[in-house]
């Protein structure tokens, strides 16, 4: 059994027990060596398989801590490479066919003919650093979780208040923001320039401010057709759409796009028209903080990439990216359209964990205890992608 990965992974975890890392440098090797079996078949006997039981059972062990130490072994592998993209992205794991499981928070409700189905599970957000050459090199931040339930106070107050009133920190989506400070934190002292990049869900005015503040750089596909380039933040006449300003600007470059397999359409080869634009970002009338933190207009750039002559029945592809990454002349808007193109490479990591490595299909009683299971398995599975490209 070789040791030496996970050793590595594992070499700063704080557990307070070194018996509780050998278990888990342990634990982890023997999944990587089998990744498709469960617990008990993965171990080697049967006083293997009751040590891995009590090591998710240990309620002194923090699953952050686990994270914590892999995301200084990938720290370290990023110093190779000048640049880094940090991709985040949330997924979501099912366990409705173990109903027996504590802890668990629904996910989805459905509309069913004599009552509502409920989707139960737990919540995954990762962020994941990648070469542009679209080498995964670790997991730099992990929260796993089960939303709290709401008091029947709670939701009355959700339903009555617009979103937009409510401070960002109680949203569930102030992950985003949440995992981009951690990402800068972990990276204050590195040489790499570090490129956070997130899918629609992220486009949120609130992500670019603390970017602005941070001086961290973003690139995100953007989500809502908002009025930009406002004479001020209130006024009502003045300003015109994001797609409106950059379906009207000259085509600035043509490029062609490898587009995976999706469970909706095969791949394909994708020819691209591109444009490009600097814009005024400003929040919304009813934003929270619109009347606090004075000045709020974000200085951005949109590049905009659209497909000629789909195939026939195929959505063509329509990308609105936003950055705070200066585009200035039409290589810049092109290599950013690459970066986001490895942006996959996250969507690749979850289906390993969930098809893969079948993590929705364990069994431990409890959502505390899986969170622990899913931090040691989404190591796995970064290591086992890492191993195919490498």
């Amino acid at each position: 059994m070789d040791l030496t990965w996970a050793e590595n992974e594992f070499n700063t975890v704080a557990l307070g027990d070194q018996r509780l890392k050998e278990r888990l440098i342990m634990l982890a090797t023997r999944f990587s060596d089998s990744p498709e079996s469960p617990i008990n078949h993965a171990c080697e006997d049967w006083a293997e398989t009751k040590a891995a039981y009590r090591f998710f059972k240990n309620e002194n062990i923090a699953y952050q801590e686990i994270i914590k130490s892999h995301s200084n072994a990938t720290k370290m592998r990023c110093t190779e490479f000048p640049t880094i993209l940090a991709i985040q992205d949330t997924t979501y794991f099912s366990y409705s066919s173990h109903p027996g499981t504590k802890g668990l928070c629904p996910l989805h409700r459905k509309k069913g003919k004599h009552k509502d189905l409920v989707t139960l599970g737990l919540v995954m957000h990762t962020t994941l650093a990648v070469s542009t050459d679209g080498l995964p090199l670790g997991i730099i931040d992990q929260k796993i979780y089960s939303r709290p339930p709401l008091s029947d106070k709670e939701k009355e107050i959700k339903r009555r208040l617009h979103n937009n009133s409510l401070p960002v920190e109680k949203k569930d989506s102030y992950r985003w923001i949440e995992s981009l400070q951690n990402t800068h934190k972990h990276f204050k002292d590195h040489s790499a320039i570090i490129v956070t990049i997130a899918d629609r869900e992220a486009d949120m005015y609130d992500l670019f401010q603390r970017a602005q503040e941070f001086e961290a750089l973003l690139l995100i596909r953007a989500n809502h057709d908002r009025t930009i380039n406002k004479k001020s933040r209130y006024s009502e006449k003045s300003g015109e759409a994001l797609w409106r300003l950059l379906i009207k600007k000259p085509i600035q470059a043509q490029i062609i796009v490898a587009i995976p397999e999706h469970e909706n359409y095969p791949s394909r080869i994708a020819k691209c028209v591109v444009t490009f634009s600097a814009f005024t970002m400003h929040p919304c009338h009813n934003h929270v903080t619109m009347h606090t933190n004075g000045k709020q207009a974000l200085s951005l750039y949109a590049i905009y990439v659209t497909e000629k002559n789909p195939p026939k029945n195929i959505e063509p592809i329509d990308w609105m990216l936003l950055t705070n990454i200066p585009i200035l002349i039409a290589e810049d808007a092109v290599e950013k359209i690459t970066w986001y193109c490895l942006r996959w490479r996250i969507e690749i990591l979850h289906k390993i964990l969930k098809s893969g490595l079948q993590v929705e299909e364990c069994r431990l009683s409890t959502s505390e205890r899986l969170i622990r299971y899913l931090a040691v398995m989404s190591i796995v599975a970064w290591r086992i992608f890492w191993l195919t490209l490498i």
